[in-house]
């Protein structure tokens, strides 16, 4: 019972992890509006301050991804979960907006590791039949802190100051940090097969492979589109529907519940045609596909009343998240153990930094008159020409024993 019971507990605690560490990043875009009576930020500083997170961010999820494989996953996660929990409260001290994107700079070094550990839990524990499910999970957690964040803290910022909300937010991931360490322990033996533990492939190797930079860049693109509407949606509701923070604490959860629901269902979904007896390839590349087709929803939010443009959008996060899930998925299942960090890393890497561009335009965009259809119309396309750079790029997705051969320290068929 204990083998059994015991991975999907660890599961459990590092989809806690992620959703303190939405809820974390969200803190800033939800509060936005009792933050601007203290401190003036227009629409181009607070894309700023967005691409300054995601900067770091992308860097410390390429760099954090070897760091983990390297130290391994107990003191790695601690290590950077106490780190962004206390950037988000140096968040509270904040007076002009330089402390706000130096507070923005740190909070991404510390959550650069955390999906590259995710990932590395459940290469730990998990055979590559359930890996997508506990993927789906954990990348549900994403959807519980953007849930939690507009309702919870907006009682915060009714109840006292905005500075509380950051304050709050640390003093949480510092005591799951300390729980991390207490708890965590990596299995006596990984639960794929050996040569998962063994094969180590150099990280240049990595880099110049056609299909880790065909992930990245789908990943690059995919979450140009995903940082935007998780950043902006609660200023586009503000600024362009005239919600106020009330409305945004009622109505504002509603897609990211949905994103939830796409992350789980996503990976059950794959996990049940791997289960069925589909091959790891297709079972993986269909619901891609799928979860690739929803997110054109968002191309008409700005033409639509306000109730149905929060329909459109769960329907993009519903398929968002569970694309996202699915792609960090795939490091698990083609790749040796030793690498599964590094890659993920990369792959995380390519999505923070399309976020980052793509937030320092869709300021510039806006801050000039384009307006938000423009901006949704371009984020409405990026996930459909994601997709085919990885069909393009992927080949024929098969477990590691099979596609993955030490050669000279490369790779040989990948």
């Amino acid at each position: 019972m204990q083998r059994t019971s015991q991975p999907w507990f660890f599961v459990l605690l590092v989809t806690l992890a992620i959703a303190i560490s939405y809820f974390d990043r969200q803190a800033l875009p939800v509060a936005i509006s009792a933050v601007e009576r203290t401190i003036p930020i227009s629409d181009a500083q607070f894309a700023l301050l967005q691409a300054a997170f995601l900067t770091t961010y992308a860097l410390l999820y390429a760099g954090g991804g070897k760091l983990l494989d390297v130290i391994g996953t107990r003191i790695g996660f601690a290590i950077s979960m106490a780190w962004w929990s206390l950037a988000c409260a140096l968040h509270g001290f904040a007076h002009s907006l330089i402390l706000l994107v130096a507070a923005r700079l740190l909070l991404g070094m510390g959550e650069g590791a955390a999906f590259p550990a995710a990932t590395r839990v459940i290469a730990e524990w998990l055979p590559a039949t359930r890996r997508a499910t506990a993927m789906g999970i954990i990348n549900a957690g994403t959807a519980v802190g953007s849930v939690a964040a507009p309702p919870l803290i907006g009682v915060i910022l009714l109840a006292g100051s905005w500075r509380y909300v950051f304050f709050f937010a640390g003093a949480l991931g510092l005591a799951w940090a300390l729980a991390w360490l207490w708890i965590y322990h990596s299995p006596a033996e990984p639960a794929g097969p050996s040569i998962t533990a063994t094969v180590a492939i150099p990280w240049l190797s990595l880099v110049s492979s056609t299909k880790v930079m065909g992930m990245v860049t789908a990943k690059f693109l995919s979450d140009a589109a995903w940082f935007f509407c998780l950043f902006w949606l609660p200023k586009y509701l503000y600024d362009a529907r005239g919600y106020d923070i009330k409305h945004v604490s009622y109505f504002a959860w509603i897609p990211y519940a949905a994103s939830g629901l796409g992350s789980f269902l996503g990976g059950w979904f794959s996990s049940y045609l791997l289960r069925r007896g589909n091959s790891l390839n297709f079972s993986r590349k269909l619901a891609l596909g799928l979860s690739a087709a929803l997110m054109p929803a968002v191309i008409l939010v700005p033409h639509v009343p306000v109730s149905l443009a929060l329909a459109l959008f769960s329907v993009a996060f519903f398929g968002q998240q569970s694309w996202s899930g699915l792609i960090m998925t795939l490091p698990t299942d083609i790749f040796p153990l030793s690498s599964v960090g590094s890659v993920a890393g990369l792959i995380g890497f390519g999505g923070a930094i399309g976020g980052a561009i793509f937030n320092l335009i869709a300021g510039q965009l806006l801050t000039r008159g384009a307006g938000y259809g423009i901006v949704f119309a371009i984020v409405g396309s990026l996930h459909a020409v994601a997709f085919a750079i990885l069909l393009l790029t992927s080949g024929v997705l098969q477990a590691p024993g099979s596609n993955i051969l030490p050669e000279r320290g490369k790779l040989v068929s990948i």
